[in-house]
């Protein structure tokens, strides 16, 4: 079946950043552990004739906000792979976290796809609580329910063959309805496992991230990344690990850092 099916690029398209100890990023971390930054990125899946952007981040208000680094736009490194954010029909929401359904301007003519779950957890009674809220913002939310109203909101639940050879998979974890992307690429099967694994060193570590939905589901989802990807790590792609950049080389020169290709094999697994 496989080699029926299209081969697509992807691009990590890299927007922020945030300085940050390692003990932040483990659920009972140590304070003593040295530095482990995040990064925080798009994604673009593009085809010969279809392209299709995981996620819209956050914008520069947000980032003062939240005390994150905004580098730039995330349009900035769309359009430097000659992708018009204008032209781009389907946006996947991985969930709906601040830092992954902000930025409400660049795709007025996307359909947004979501799992149900995710929309019942960010509207629904879990709302309640500080510790589960704290991560979404409310106008974020807001202009999800406008696109549901507008007709712009395709509901997901559980897999999902987005297009052939593109793949919804709902993990949960981090949020009740978190959904990861698997794609067919000339390598194989890749996963963009968006917040299912924040860092390569959550699945290496079996350490889960401490903003959580549920303990359980985190870990069991680090199981099924491995599992869609074919048990290669080296395509499984984590949400926020500043290795990506580092292990995958860069759409075009001028572009180190800032856009990576991930259908192609890491140039450096260190």
């Amino acid at each position: 079946m496989s080699a029926e099916l299209p081969a697509y690029k992807i691009y990590a398209i890299k927007y922020a950043h945030h300085d940050r100890m390692a003990g932040e990023n483990f659920i009972g971390g140590d304070p003593h552990e040295g530095a482990m930054p995040l990064d925080y990125y798009v994604w673009a899946i593009v085809g010969q004739s279809r392209v299709f952007v995981l996620d819209t981040g956050f914008d520069a208000e947000a980032g003062r906000k939240r005390h994150r680094e905004h580098i730039r736009d995330p349009r900035v490194g769309l359009e430097a792979i000659g992708i018009d954010p204008l032209a781009v029909e389907d946006v996947v929401v991985s969930h709906m976290h601040y830092d992954h359904i902000g930025n409400h301007e660049p795709f007025p003519n996307a359909r947004y796809h979501v799992q149900d779950r995710e929309m019942q957890y960010a509207t629904g009674r879990h709302m309640r609580h500080d510790a589960l809220r704290h991560s979404f913002e409310m106008d974020d939310v807001l202009q999800m329910v406008r696109r549901l109203y507008a007709k712009r909101l395709v509901f997901h639940d559980g897999l999902s063959e987005l297009a052939l050879g593109i793949e919804l998979h709902h993990i949960g974890g981090h949020t009740m309805g978190l959904q990861v992307v698997r794609v067919w690429t000339e390598r194989g099967w890749v996963v963009l496992a968006a917040d299912a694994a924040h860092l390569y060193a959550n699945i290496e570590r079996a350490r889960p991230f401490p903003v959580v939905y549920n303990v359980a589901e985190m870990l069991e989802g680090h199981a099924t990344l491995l599992r869609l990807a074919d048990n290669a790590l080296d395509r499984v792609i984590p949400g926020h690990d500043p290795l990506v950049m580092a292990r995958y080389p860069a759409a075009r020169p001028e572009l180190t850092g800032i856009v990576a290709r991930l259908d192609l094999p890491p140039d450096n697994a260190g």
